[in-house]
């Protein structure tokens, strides 16, 4: 076997490039959707440069967030900083591209499934997203019909962040990414907020879900316990 082989990979497991490895060679490696990134993931969610893995020595890694906007998961905990890697761990960006670190060369076994709904370990709340499949469910009640690719877009990126607000720009860039800022006016904003409250209150009239936080964005609120 060549040294190159011997090499930890990166293998994507679940997204656009499920089945694509890279050779982990050099001492730093980044991830993500720009084209100056060494690993180029072409997905809306993953941030333009989202990730890095850093090598510590021959085959011993660290994996550092880059502040990145929808996050990213170390074997389902969100990352915070930089943390070690081991042989099989799953680096998860964005809820939306699953790889996974091989510490012992491209024949290592990849068999782990992707659960089809988020694990409650990672997001617990009234309200929760099927990431892969799109889909909304309140106190466990799906939305019916489904949400229009705006709302779904909006709503989605405050599920991903529900810790802190979103900006009107992080919201112009997640809902309308070719409009690249450009003709998004901030009444389009409100008048999307608004019909997103709307159909959220259709199935839970009781909570308001979305907050406006005045001079900096919109927040999640999302409650924890089911009621």
């Amino acid at each position: 076997m060549s040294k190159k082989d011997e090499s930890p990979v990166i293998v994507v497991l679940e997204g656009e490039l499920k089945g694509k490895h890279w050779t982990l060679e050099r001492e730093v490696t980044t991830i993500g959707r720009d084209d100056i990134c060494d690993i180029v993931i072409p997905n809306r969610r993953i941030s333009r440069q989202h990730v890095a893995l850093k090598r510590l020595n021959t085959d011993q890694f660290v994996v550092e967030d880059l502040e990145s906007k929808n996050g990213t998961w170390l074997n389902g905990n969100r990352l915070e900083g930089s943390r070690r890697i081991e042989d099989g761990d799953e680096i998860h960006l964005a809820l939306s591209v699953r790889l996974q670190f091989i510490g012992s060369g491209i024949t290592a076994p990849v068999t782990q499934d992707l659960p089809d709904v988020i694990p409650s370990s990672t997001f617990r709340g009234r309200l929760r997203i099927d990431i892969e499949a799109r889909r909304v469910y309140i106190n466990n009640v799906e939305l019916d019909p489904p949400l229009s690719l705006p709302q779904y877009r909006l709503l989605e990126l405050l599920y991903l962040n529900m810790n802190r607000v979103c900006t009107r720009e992080e919201v112009i860039e997640s809902v309308w990414p070719e409009a690249q800022g450009e003709g998004v006016s901030e009444q389009a904003i409100d008048a999307l907020v608004r019909r997103l409250r709307d159909r959220l209150a259709e199935t839970d009239p009781e909570w308001q879900y979305i907050l406006t936080v005045r001079g900096h964005g919109f927040r999640l609120n999302n409650p924890t316990e089911a009621q």
